[in-house]
């Protein structure tokens, strides 16, 4: 990896603080809220503790030396813990004075995850004990024991019930059972070797070996018929269709899991090179936008009129994304 010169530096000197500067004015005193609170951000529930964007926020919050930051890391795990659902899982987002918890209309299964990893996180950094959250993790481990195929070890899901919420991914989807396999291996969890066997054949059905379960062999039959090798993981897999959309996000993650190879790994990097994901600014979330005539379209992607093509998770650039895509660059 190049180091960077002295330009450089300062830029992400700067980048730094004002990041900090952000996650400041974003904190209260019950944790981190998603968005700033505006007229705007208030009317569409941004100003929320949301599972999801809390616990990677955490991951940056817990470590960065800024006193404010780092007890917020804990006060975003605690809130989410305080609202976590009876059969363990953890909200959508909770109200930041612990008065409400939304678990989205077929549920929000990366949140329960995110959260998994944050408080791995915190634990590995010395910020708390291991026994901190005991109850809650294993609860939550259960739930997401609960999604789990007993036989392909991969998490199964409702449609649009995980970060891309208006995108029609259902099944057995890449960005959650990346997430998974790592939650599998910071928890020492069983079968994760299954899990990320199952994956790669599912959401790379162009390997040349086949699975041996029959069922897994029909799946990927489907799943590559009529298409060509597109240099990454498929986006999700059911039964009915595939996902050929490009999930950048998912593939990036596939890479900071482990759960793609290296050779994999490359492909997805040069793949998305290629295809310019990254200018003018990163990083473009999928690399084939749906459009309207496309059969995968649904018509919650019209919703508040935000998810056409080049569109939030439809094509649009998410720059925190974009910092997932530089530690895979730096990881590769």
């Amino acid at each position: 990896m190049n180091h960077p010169d002295a330009t450089s530096r300062d830029l992400l000197e700067r980048c730094t603080q004002a990041s900090l500067a952000l996650l400041k004015r974003n904190l209260t005193p019950h944790g981190i809220l998603a968005a700033s609170p505006t007229d705007a951000a208030v009317a569409r529930r941004y100003t929320r503790i949301f599972g999801r964007d809390a616990a990677i926020c955490v991951m940056a919050m817990c470590g960065s030396g800024v006193p404010d930051l780092e007890a917020g890391a804990l006060n975003s795990l605690d809130a989410l813990a305080a609202q976590q659902a009876a059969n363990g899982q953890i909200p959508k987002y909770v109200d930041p004075e612990g008065e409400d918890a939304d678990f989205w209309y077929l549920g929000c299964i990366d949140a329960t995850l995110w959260w998994l990893i944050a408080v791995d996180h915190v634990r590995r950094l010395g910020r708390v004990a291991d026994a901190r959250w005991e109850r809650e993790v294993a609860l939550a481990l259960q739930w997401l024991l609960a999604q789990e195929h007993q036989h392909f070890r991969l998490l199964q899901q409702n449609e649009a019930s995980d970060w891309a919420d208006i995108m029609p991914r259902s099944g057995y989807v890449l960005y959650t059972n990346a997430l998974w396999f790592d939650v599998k291996r910071r928890y020492a969890l069983e079968h994760a070797e299954t899990t990320q066997h199952h994956a790669n054949h599912l959401f790379n059905p162009f390997t040349r070996d086949l699975p041996q379960y029959h069922r897994a062999r029909l799946l990927q039959h489907y799943a590559r018929r009529g298409r060509r090798d597109p240099g990454l993981y498929l986006s999700f897999v059911n039964l009915a269709v595939v996902g050929d959309e490009g999930d950048v996000f998912g593939n990036v993650l596939a890479i900071q899991s482990g759960l793609a190879d290296a050779a994999m790994a490359e492909r997805i990097l040069d793949t998305i090179g290629a295809a310019r994901a990254s200018e003018p600014w990163p990083l473009r979330v999928v690399l084939h936008p749906l459009s309207r005539q496309h059969h995968l379209w649904r018509a919650y992607m019209g919703r508040h009129q935000q998810n056409h093509m080049h569109q939030y998770h439809n094509g649009g650039i998410w720059p925190f994304v974009g910092g997932f895509w530089v530690m895979a660059l730096a990881r590769a």
